[in-house]
């Protein structure tokens, strides 16, 4: 049995309190009553989402700018390079040479987009691709034309985003707050760019809590990476959580987004938490993975649900059939209507070798992976892979309506190539999808939200590693790798002539055997922890004497039914009672007809 760390549980709620910023958001929305008129309520994110990185970026540099500018005169009339020294006076990983800034562009009314192009041509190379990705030079112009780029400077020049002001934390809920209500206004899918913090926060606790030893060991250092990044909140619960339990230990961030917005906030994110933004690519994880040979400590994701990879099959389908298990897809690959699995494997490739020390990883599923294909399709060959290398760790059921963009039950799947000798050979199925708190306001699909009481109690359930009840119902379970196998036999039965006299055939390997009948013809599903004769001759031969198996079609296949698991049956309620209730209701109604007649 592991225990759980108090830390863990105590930064869950700590975390799960931590106060959102609506007047904040509030504030940056108002600028949309400047763009009514002039822009489309779907392209209000172009205006407002790169302003406010600038505007995060701005106070940030302000406290060091004067120390930056005197450092560039001071090394370039040395005749050196200056960008170690700026960077050392910025004390940031990003600096800004310009003698402007958003206030003081204000001063200059005429010359405000000229001015505001030079200002950001001024910084670092990886905050002006920040600006690319936002396309926001056809904005400036765009707002220059319509008389509208000084007044939204000055409104944007008025709120202080520096971090003492507006903590990482706030400032990573104002950006998934406004996304999710332009993706709203635009018809978007607001899901695909961020995942719920609480769920985040579950996952980072989960993740963490087998390693809580090691990582409160001072100086510790350890890598993590999503590949479906977004705007860079799994990253930055985890950064933060680690911070809590250990603030001398250093989660060095990894990450990829194919969202270029997404990808820009999540860039700027990462600049000013002091983090290698060379680690941050852009472009599709799954046809041009930007870390083809890097592993990692830990890894999240919330890959988008159901969701077709038609638009790259021919680069995947290149990768499983020539590179198989020295690449990424070798397991299998899941039908083109799903990808969700194929995230699972990149994920799978990336793990450290367990003699370096191995890996975790959660990953948010909806719920067609547990199931969906039967034996030897892709789908179940992947499940396959994974549990005969013993690498599920767990299964967390979350309640329904807890994401933006979709209110249908989904699975945190935790992974690990190293796991406790206690979990060694099994799996913990934990249901969590009654843990949950009504939303005082709906936000698009989210309705419910997990608070802190729900977090600390599931991860109590996953470090406990326990079968629990809870009111009568099972909430964990725990079962062998193989409970989850099963092969499918090929049941055969002869055919007949008309006299019903069985035909045999006449040449062949099967030559004086019985002919098999394709129309009786069938299949069966032979649990893995049964032999195949045992349950033969107890489920088929007492209905067909005459039926044999063709061992040759025999496939092994693994699903995991993880709501069967956990059904509770519930008997209906005595008939008399049905009855006496169905009176009442049917003498009220003649009595209403009786009146109504008089």
């Amino acid at each position: 049995m592991t225990n759980v760390p108090t830390a863990v549980a105590s930064a869950a709620t700590a975390r799960a309190s931590a106060p959102p910023t609506p007047n904040l958001s509030a504030f940056i929305w108002s600028v949309a009553d400047l763009l009514r008129g002039d822009y489309r309520q779907s392209e209000y994110g172009k205006v407002i989402l790169p302003f406010t990185v600038l505007r995060r970026l701005d106070c940030v540099l302000e406290p060091t700018k004067a120390a930056v500018l005197t450092e560039l005169d001071k090394r370039t009339r040395a005749g050196l390079n200056p960008e170690p020294f700026l960077l050392k006076a910025a004390d940031q990983s990003f600096y800004n040479t310009s003698k402007l800034d958003l206030r003081t562009l204000l001063g200059d009314q005429d010359h405000i987009a000229e001015n505001l192009r030079s200002y950001l041509q001024a910084f670092s190379p990886a905050v002006r691709d920040i600006f690319e990705r936002f396309d926001f030079h056809t904005q400036i112009d765009r707002l220059d034309k319509a008389g509208l780029l000084y007044l939204v400077t000055e409104k944007f020049a008025t709120i202080d985003l520096h971090p003492n002001v507006v903590s990482n934390a706030q400032m990573g809920t104002v950006f998934e707050e406004l996304i999710r209500r332009f993706a709203e206004l635009s018809n978007e899918t607001a899901g695909e760019h961020f995942t719920p913090r609480e769920v985040i926060r579950l996952m980072v606790n989960v993740l963490f809590i087998e390693d809580d030893e090691a990582l409160t060991k001072p100086g510790v250092v350890r890598s993590i990476y999503d590949p479906t990044a977004g705007t860079g909140g799994m990253l930055s619960v985890a950064g933060e959580h680690l911070a809590e339990i250990n603030p001398e230990a250093r989660l060095v961030m990894f990450g990829q987004e194919l969202n270029d917005e997404s990808y820009a906030i999540c860039k700027a994110d990462m600049l000013i938490k002091g983090q290698d933004v060379s680690n941050i690519f852009a472009g599709n994880t799954l046809s041009n993975d930007g870390l083809p040979a890097t592993k990692f400590d830990y890894m999240l994701s919330n890959p988008p649900f159901g969701v077709e990879w038609k638009k790259i099959e021919k680069e995947v389908r290149r990768e499983h059939e020539q590179k198989g298990f020295d690449g990424r897809f070798g397991p299998g690959l899941p039908r083109v209507s799903d990808g969700s699995l194929l995230f699972l494997m990149h994920l799978l490739s990336k793990m450290r070798p367990a003699k370096d020390g191995g890996s975790r990883f959660g990953i948010v599923l909806n719920g067609s992976p547990l199931f969906t294909g039967g034996a030897g399709s892709g789908e179940s060959e992947i499940r396959r892979y994974v549990l005969e290398n013993d690498l599920l760790e767990a299964i967390i059921a979350l309640p329904t309506d807890l994401f933006y963009n979709t209110g249908i039950a989904t699975y945190v799947w935790i992974v690990s190539n190293r796991k406790p000798a206690p979990r060694k050979g099994k799996v913990q199925l934990i249901d969590a999808s009654a843990m949950w708190q009504k939303m005082r306001k709906s936000l698009g699909s989210k309705r419910k939200e997990m608070g802190a009481a729900h977090i600390e109690e599931i991860t109590q359930l996953f470090g406990a590693f326990e079968e629990t009840t809870k009111g009568g119902k099972p909430i964990s379970k725990i079962f062998r790798n193989e409970a989850f196998g099963y092969r499918t036999i090929t049941v055969e039965r002869p055919e007949r002539d008309e006299q019903g006299n069985v035909v045999l055939a006449t040449k062949g390997k099967a030559k004086g055997k019985p002919t098999p009948d394709s129309a009786l013809r069938d299949t069966e599903n032979v649990p893995l922890s049964e032999t195949v004769e045992a349950y033969f001759a107890r489920e088929v031969k007492p209905h067909a004497p005459d039926a044999w198996i063709d061992h040759e079609k025999t496939k092994v296949g693994y699903e995991i039914p993880f709501n069967r698991h956990f059904y509770v049956f519930t008997p209906p309620r005595p008939l008399a009672e049905i009855d006496a209730e169905l009176k009442v209701v049917t003498d009220r109604i003649v009595k209403m007809i009786g009146e109504l007649s008089q």
